[in-house]
């Protein structure tokens, strides 16, 4: 399947660029998403008149995306959570992306949306420290450690 893309998809292509994509990942996740169109003559002449409307569009939102990011790697940032956990150090529970996107929101001020926190081991179910990485957009992204606590227990 044809598309061309109406934005910078990361190991697929820049805005503008005609790519060929399995026709499932087109038709269920680029097209339903706003990030490619069919590519047909019409679909082709049409990107091109707007093509100025879709580049400051793609300006504004990495000049939006790197002041958020800006605000988390001002400083060596370090998201704390505590959480229940045995002697041992194993967490009765895990820590998922939604729960250092809102720790991430809480400390910086700046809203994260859980779908930003890649957890690439997947979920946290140990005491101790990680490093996450929190992807905006295609090229604005950085690596925040994470500090996971026991939390006191009362006796």
């Amino acid at each position: 399947m044809k598309l061309i893309l109406l934005q910078k998809i990361t190991n697929l292509g820049n805005l503008g660029d005609t790519v060929e994509v399995k026709p499932g990942y087109g038709r269920n996740f680029l097209v339903p998403q706003g990030k490619a169109v069919p590519a047909t003559a019409g679909n082709l002449a049409a990107f091109e008149a707007k093509r100025a409307e879709y580049e400051a569009k793609a300006k504004d939102q990495h000049d939006a995306a790197s002041v958020r990011l800006s605000k988390i790697e001002a400083e060596d940032f370090t998201v704390s959570l505590k959480a229940n956990a045995s002697s041992e150090g194993k967490l009765y529970g895990s820590i998922t992306n939604r729960d250092i996107a809102e720790a991430l929101s809480a400390q910086s001020g700046v809203e994260f949306n859980k779908s930003e926190v890649v957890m690439g081991e997947g979920p946290i179910r140990h005491v101790g420290e990680y490093e996450v990485v929190v992807h905006l957009l295609a090229d604005v992204e950085t690596t925040v450690k994470v500090v996971i606590e026991q939390e006191a227990v009362a006796v």
